[in-house]
């Protein structure tokens, strides 16, 4: 069966680095149901089956959802046949659910957000992502690579990135290099601070990441005292997350004020 490009389709072809994807899933005790996005033609999945919990799949492309329902019999009823992008996590299950997979590289940052938007039911996330993607995932402040996605991610997730994964393990080999990544949620509702407004505060910060943050600030608040303040001569990729939160519940107080 080909690989469709329509689907972003690279299918791994190393039993070895499958195995030690599965391997990588560390659940809580409270968390027993797992969710394998685009299992593809099962190569993660025959691993994850083996493990202690339940498996369901979501695949969008329907050729293999076929394929996965005649040579996996045992996940066909928990195996649906959606965009996950579409997919309610509470239709699989209204317990914890945990995410794997060999993610589509064109949807792997949307997959994070929506991560994100579910974590009070998501403890953890194991992904293949795009090399580039797991970097900026991952990334520390002070790196040129560190973004949105890295502060809205860590600000909810410990993020660790486990290994690399050359092209030439892919069938058809892609033409980036990939890596795995692991996500496991911090404990829920420890922001420190209002978490939509965090969010907007770490967005227009790096809407032009080149500036410093008293000139993309103001678009927030128009006190002049805070932005003049130290902080607003930084810019944003120099804020860790804890920086962020400090920031967001200042912008708070000002526009108490306001």
């Amino acid at each position: 069966m080909k690989a469709k490009k329509s689907y972003g389709q690279h299918f791994l072809r190393s039993e070895a680095i499958a195995k030690r994807i599965a391997d990588s899933l560390i659940l809580p005790e409270d968390c027993n149901d797992v969710l394998e996005i685009g299992p593809g033609m099962g190569m993660l999945t025959k691993y994850l089956l083996e493990g202690d919990y339940t498996l369901h799949a979501v695949e969008a492309d329907e050729d293999m959802v076929t394929y996965i329902q005649n040579n996996f019999p045992s996940l066909a009823k928990r195996l649906v046949s959606k965009d996950v992008l579409k997919l309610n996590f509470w239709d699989v299950t209204q317990g914890q659910l945990a995410i794997i997979g060999n993610f589509p590289y064109n949807i792997s940052s949307q997959i994070i957000f929506k991560a994100l938007e579910n974590r009070k039911m998501i403890p953890q996330l194991v992904g293949m992502f795009q090399k580039e993607v797991a970097e900026r995932i991952t990334a520390k402040h002070g790196s040129k690579t560190y973004g949105i996605i890295s502060v809205l991610a860590q600000a909810h997730y410990e993020t660790e990135y486990l290994f690399g994964v050359k092209k030439e393990n892919f069938q058809p080999p892609p033409k980036v290099q990939s890596a795995v990544i692991r996500l496991t949620r911090k404990p829920i509702d420890k922001l420190g601070c209002t978490p939509k407004l965090f969010r907007r505060v770490v967005k227009t910060s790096f809407g032009q990441r080149r500036k410093m943050l008293r000139n993309t600030m103001k678009s927030i608040v128009q006190d002049v005292s805070m932005l003049d303040s130290e902080v607003m001569k930084m810019r944003p990729e120099q804020l860790s997350v804890e920086d962020f939160v400090v920031l967001t519940n200042s912008v708070a107080a000002c526009l108490e004020k306001e």
